[in-house]
């Protein structure tokens, strides 16, 4: 029985739970790649291993205070990860605003590709970029956990301790906000149209 089992089982009936240890290699091995991608999408791949291995650190030394109540353990890595990211908020705020500088791309890449770069920081050009620089810290943390992570509202606000309507309020205010900067424009058209 792997340790992810073990602990559902433990949740439901009451079985002794799996040792602290065991638990975790299993959530390393299931999570990781999923956080380092959601870093490498809003970092960079410069700065997507030192983000996952600080937020699996993070997750090691706070793991006693996990609450299942409250959310699953990748919406709590996911909430983790976005604490540290935000550390790394001076880096994504000039990694976007450079991305605005540099303009639509025009990489003749395949289909995959494109569409895994379109909601990516990466794929990121011209106004869009520059639009999400601006928001606020708030208000990026939420759409690019909807738009990278694919993250529920209820996700989101498990992850980042906030309330379901506080999601809803802060993802209506980035999408108004890029919708502004972009001239009334619906941004995701703008992607398409990018990489299209």
């Amino acid at each position: 029985m792997t340790a992810i089992r073990a602990m559902e089982r433990h949740l439901m009936t009451g079985d002794p739970p799996p040792a602290p240890a065991e638990r975790f290699d299993d959530v390393f091995d299931a999570h990781f790649a999923e956080i380092h991608r959601y870093a490498a999408k809003r970092l960079g791949p410069d700065a997507a291993s030192d983000v996952a291995a600080q937020t699996f650190l993070e997750a090691f030394r706070q793991r006693r205070r996990y609450d299942p109540a409250r959310g699953s353990v990748r919406t709590w890595l996911y909430g983790i990860a976005t604490k540290v990211v935000g550390r790394h908020q001076r880096a994504e705020t000039r990694a976007l605003r450079a991305r605005a500088r540099l303009g639509p791309g025009r990489d003749a890449e395949g289909h995959a590709d494109r569409t895994d770069e379109r909601v990516s920081a990466e794929g990121l050009r011209g106004e869009l970029a520059g639009a999400i620089a601006a928001l606020p810290r708030g208000q990026r943390d939420v759409l690019l956990l909807v738009a990278l992570a694919d993250l529920s509202h209820e996700e989101v606000a498990a992850a980042l301790g906030i309330s379901y309507g506080t999601v809803g309020s802060r993802l209506s205010r980035a999408r108004t906000k890029l919708r502004k900067a972009l001239g009334g424009t619906n941004p995701m058209l703008t992607l398409e149209e990018q990489h299209g």
